[in-house]
Order: C-alpha cells, then sequence, then structure tokens
C-alpha cells in the first residue's frame, strides 16, 4: 500500500498536478483501496487536520508580512540596516541577510520575505556591480531564514503534527537562525573581499539617526510580537492577530503608504497564499490517517531499529532522507506527513523533539532553494527577472553553507535547546 501510494503520488507531481490534489488522491487511492473505509472518512479525516488552535496563526502571519511589505514597513528597516552595513565591504548583501533576519521574525514566510526585500535589494546589489545572478541567489537563501527564525510557518505545523509545543519551538529557533545567519554573512565578507566589491553603498549615505527614528515603529513590532511570545503575554497564536493589528494600524495611520485599494489586493493575495497551505495540510492529514490506519508508521519505525543502532547514524540517514524530500516537496506537506513518522522515532534514540524539529525545519528549508521546486528560487528569479539557471553558479556555495550549519545543529543539541534554557523555559 505504501508504495502504491507513493508512486501515484510521485507520478502525479511529475504530471504537473497540484502538490496537494496529488497528496489528497493518493490518500483517497489508499482509503479505498486498503482500509476498507467509507469515503464519507476523506471530508471528515480532512476537516480534522484543521480542527486544531495553533493552525489559526499561519493566515495571520501571512497576512501581516504582506502588510509590512506594501505598508513601507520593510522598506524603512532595508533603509535602516544599511546604514549601518554601508560602511563594511559587501554592505549590501549584509543588509539582505539582516533585514530578511528581522522581516522573518514578523512575517513567518520565507516566500513573503523574497518578495518584501528581494524587490527593494536585488536591484539595489546590482547598480552596485553585484552579479544578477549573485544577488537573486543570496536573496532566495537569506529568506529562508523566514522558516527559521521565530516565529514560523512551518514550526507550528510540526508541533501540531508531532505534539510538540509551538512555544518551545519558536524560543528553540533563535540559535539555528542566528548561526545561518551568521555563516551566510562571514561567507558574504569573504566573496565581497575576494572580488573587490565597493565599501560603500548607494543607501549607506543616509545617516543612522534619521534611518533610525523612521524606522522605530517597524522594530517596535518584532521587538512586541516575540517579547510578549516568549515573556508569556499572549500565544503564538494570540500573536499573529496582534501582529496583523500592528502593521495594519502603522501601514494605514501613521506611515499611510497603504491605500484601501492595496489593503484589497493584500487581503487577496493573503487569502490566497492561506487556503493553498490549508488545503495541503487538510490532505496531508489524510494521507497521514491512511499511513497510520495501515501500520506504516511502526514498520518504519521497527526497520529503522534494526537498521541503525545509533542516534548518530539515525540523524544522519534522516538529513539524507529529508534533503531528498525537500528537493521535490512542498515543505508545509513534507512535515505534515512525516513528522508523525519520524518524531516517535527520533525519541526512542533519545533525540528531543524542539531539537529535532530543529533538524527537520532546516533541513527541509534547504528545498525551497534546491531545484527543481525550489519555492525561494522561483520567488527570487522573478524578482531579479532571469532565468533559473543563472543563479546555480551562485547557488552552490551558499547551499554548502547552509549543510554545513544543518551538520552542526543536529549533532550539537545545545545549539537549539540552549535558548530554551536561557529564557527559562527549561
Amino acid at each position: 500500500m505504501l508504495l502504491l501510494m507513493i508512486f501515484s503520488l510521485v507520478l502525479l507531481m511529475a504530471l504537473s498536478v497540484p502538490v496537494a490534489v496529488a497528496i489528497g488522491l493518493a490518500g483517497i487511492l489508499g482509503t479505498v483501496s486498503f482500509s476498507n473505509l467509507p469515503l464519507i472518512v476523506v471530508p471528515q479525516q480532512a476537516f480534522i487536520a484543521l480542527d486544531k488552535f495553533p493552525l489559526a496563526a499561519i493566515p495571520f502571519f501571512i497576512l501581516a508580512g504582506n502588510l509590512m511589505a506594501a505598508g513601507g514597513i520593510s522598506s524603512r528597516l532595508v533603509d535602516l540596516v544599511e546604514s549601518v552595513m554601508g560602511e563594511t565591504r559587501g554592505g549590501l548583501p549584509l543588509t539582505c541577510i539582516v533585514v530578511c533576519m528581522i522581516f522573518a521574525a514578523v512575517s513567518g514566510s520565507s516566500v513573503a520575505t523574497t518578495y518584501a526585500i528581494g524587490a527593494i535589494l536585488i536591484p539595489a546589489m546590482v547598480r552596485q556591480n553585484y552579479p544578477v545572478g549573485f544577488a537573486a541567489s543570496l536573496q532566495a537563501t537569506s529568506a529562508e531564514l523566514g522558516v527559521i527564525i521565530p516565529p514560523s510557518i512551518p514550526m507550528i505545523l510540526y508541533g501540531v503534527s508531532a505534539n510538540a509545543p509551538v512555544g518551545d519551538l519558536f524560543v528553540a529557533g533563535l540559535g539555528p537562525g542566528v548561526l545561518i545567519a551568521m555563516a551566510l554573512g562571514l561567507f558574504v565578507i569573504m566573496w565581497a573581499r575576494t572580488r573587490h566589491q565597493p565599501v560603500v553603498s548607494e543607501l549607506a549615505k543616509k545617516e543612522f539617526l534619521p534611518s533610525l527614528r523612521r524606522s522605530i515603529l517597524a522594530l517596535a513590532m518584532p521587538v512586541i510580537i516575540l517579547g510578549g511570545i516568549y515573556g508569556g503575554v499572549f500565544t503564538p497564536t494570540e500573536a499573529s492577530v496582534i501582529a496583523v493589528f500592528y502593521a495594519l494600524a502603522v501601514s494605514l495611520l501613521i506611515y499611510r503608504e497603504m491605500s484601501l485599494r492595496d489593503l484589497l489586493d493584500v487581503l487577496r493575495r493573503s487569502t490566497l497564499s492561506s487556503a493553498i497551505i490549508m488545503f495541503i495540510i487538510s490532505m496531508a492529514g489524510l494521507f497521514s490517517f491512511v499511513l497510520t490506519r495501515a501500520g506504516v508508521p511502526a514498520a518504519i519505525s521497527a526497520w529503522i531499529a534494526e537498521t541503525f543502532d545509533s542516534g548518530l547514524t539515525f540523524l544522519l540517514a534522516v538529513n539524507i532522507l529529508l534533503f531528498l524530500i525537500g528537493m521535490f516537496v512542498e515543505t508545509s506537506a513534507s512535515i505534515v506527513v512525516i513528522a508523525p513518522i519520524l518524531a516517535p522515532v527520533a525519541a526512542r534514540y533519545g533525540v528531543d523533539p524542539v531539537h529535532f524539529g530543529m533538524i527537520m525545519i532546516t533541513n527541509l528549508a534547504l528545498g525551497m532553494i534546491t531545484p527543481p521546486f525550489g519555492v525561494n528560487l522561483f520567488a527570487a528569479a522573478a524578482v531579479a527577472k532571469i532565468s533559473l539557471h543563472r543563479m546555480v553558479p551562485y547557488l552552490v556555495p551558499l547551499v554548502g553553507v547552509i549543510v554545513l550549519c544543518l551538520a552542526f545543529i543536529t549533532y550539537v543539541p545545545m545549539i537549539s535547546l540552549g535558548s530554551l534554557y536561557l529564557f527559562g523555559v527549561r
């Protein structure tokens, strides 16, 4: 049954059937062929998959990210960081990394980060004689921080799927996110020095204090959201609603860079993005239910226990598997389908569920910047107006940096768990 469902899933995706539809049809095939269940189970399990309170945060974080992009919040963040980084060799690429890190602290979406920040910084880097392929590749890679720096939509999905506390996952994401940002920054500085890139960029001419005054409300947004979550003032789901109202108030009433017509367009795009993710979650819930009922997770657990004699080899095998899956399957769908299977097995090897979540999310985030289905690559290519093959030579070393960071995250648990102890969560 597992082979037939996977074969049908791969075949449908190869035929360009949308991911959610392919997962749903594979789940229906398993239901009809092997489970001897009535078809009423299909909508029932689809509803059960969505009937989880933490999932309510997803559409609100998507809307908050789109409001930030349309309301001038992201552009002010760029100006501020550039006024600090501009005097450094490779200042614009460093600005890209830092701004993506800050923007990710509210939007939770890597694709939204790619469009919002890339539209500003990719043309700016090209004007400073950075190769357009490098600019687009760096933007796509930096935007990956959107799913690693909390709050993060994949973290919410993993928490729901693996029964892990979403708040703990948010706190744990700080270590891996900062590590990846620092590694990318070090790479960019070395790359800029070898190519003798200019020290002063076009945006660095702006003074720091005026830029700080203009962006103080934009900076306050991640502080309020993350501070409220870590301080126990509100839950991650409540934080998503607060983020929306804050971005809406700042964009419409204070910055006044967004009209009501723009707001309608933001609402439309956010609704479409949310609907796509929710559809994937519902169909993946059906797929997971059929596999569980057929005993597939138990069989896989038994096979892994017989095959791998230590947690080290298990994590290596899991990373290879997740890397391959991430290249072909969308991140949200991968988490919802795979996390319920692998998380209990990881626990048997003594791997903390929160630590394993960071491994899974970081690894699958690589799929966003690796062909053939890297969504960040297509988004960055669309913003830069170039073909994908012009990005590949610059993308390879950036992927290597993320893979190196993944190795540290995998085998040094304190990178993920240290912030839990630092903030007194454990």
